[in-house]
């Protein structure tokens, strides 16, 4: 928008910088999940697997999933906490997995961890 004289309008310039940084600053105070690893490693259909990490509580991770890069398993999370997640492993081929997430409050984007789990028969 341009001013009586032809110049861009500073205050509109201004107040659209100011929203942006708000909403980045907004958008940054959400931790990010990490998570690093798991005990036991590996186990069969039904047992609890504890993965460790840093900001694994609800307000942070919405879901868990077991996935071999194209197929993904939703697990049952039976406890979470800020720096564990204890789930049960679900119906799931045998194989090694690994273990990913969706954030909580985020669109649905499924974010694989470096974690990996041993799926036993």
């Amino acid at each position: 928008m341009k001013s009586k004289d032809g110049y861009p309008n500073m205050r509109l310039s201004v107040a659209v910088w100011l929203l942006l940084a708000a909403a980045f600053a907004v958008q940054a105070q959400q931790a990010m999940p990490r998570m690093t690893s798991a005990d036991p490693q590996s186990g069969k259909v039904g047992d609890v697997i504890v993965v460790s990490g840093e900001n694994l509580d609800k307000t942070c991770v919405a879901k868990v999933y077991l996935t071999d890069g194209t197929n993904d398993a939703q697990v049952d999370i039976v406890e979470q906490s800020a720096s564990s997640i204890k789930f049960k492993i679900p119906k799931v081929k045998p194989g090694r997995l690994a273990l990913a997430l969706t954030m909580a409050g985020k669109p649905l984007q499924i974010i694989e961890m470096p974690v990996k789990v041993t799926i036993e028969e």
